[in-house]
């Protein structure tokens, strides 16, 4: 097995995929780096690419006009970012930066796309495995905006 299918194949969010399907995405993957600071996409810009966090922390942020950056989710080793890569327009709503130097392993989305497609147990893989990425980052959402060190015992939770 080749580096770059090994380290797919260890990528949590890869774990257990069966190594033909490890096969089909190491030909659409590629190792890059990143130091502390750069940008790995830009809100508004085409989404490309999906992103398996191997090293490093990135955050997820959006810009507020009169405030600045806003962090909405820090990232850390074994996350996965970018699945706007794969859903029309293929835009990017946030920023993703490096909070620390970081290493990734990118899935372009052009070469993604038709894969998923074309193999329906790799698309459904795949597809499962983001969605229990989306509950999970719902969830976190949820408890933040629970703001749970704001209520008083007996208060109503909103």
């Amino acid at each position: 097995m080749e580096v770059l299918e090994q380290l797919l194949a260890n990528h949590p969010f890869l774990l257990g995929l069966k190594a033909k399907h490890l096969n089909l995405l190491a030909g659409c993957a590629a190792r890059q780096e990143y130091g502390r600071g750069d940008f790995l996409f830009r809100e508004g810009t085409e989404a490309d690419q999906m992103f398996l966090l191997h090293s490093g922390r990135v955050t997820l942020e959006i810009h507020q006009p009169g405030i600045g950056e806003i962090q909405l989710e820090s990232l850390l080793p074994g996350d996965v970012l970018g699945w706007s890569c794969l859903f029309p327009p293929y835009r990017w709503h946030v920023d993703a930066r490096a909070l620390e130097p970081a290493v990734v392993l990118i899935l372009a989305g052009d070469c993604l796309r038709p894969k998923l497609d074309a193999d329906p147990e790799l698309g459904y893989a795949v597809t499962k495995r983001l969605l229990n990425k989306v509950h999970e980052r719902l969830e976190h959402v949820r408890m933040q905006r629970l703001d749970l060190y704001n209520v008083r015992p007996g208060e109503r939770i909103p």
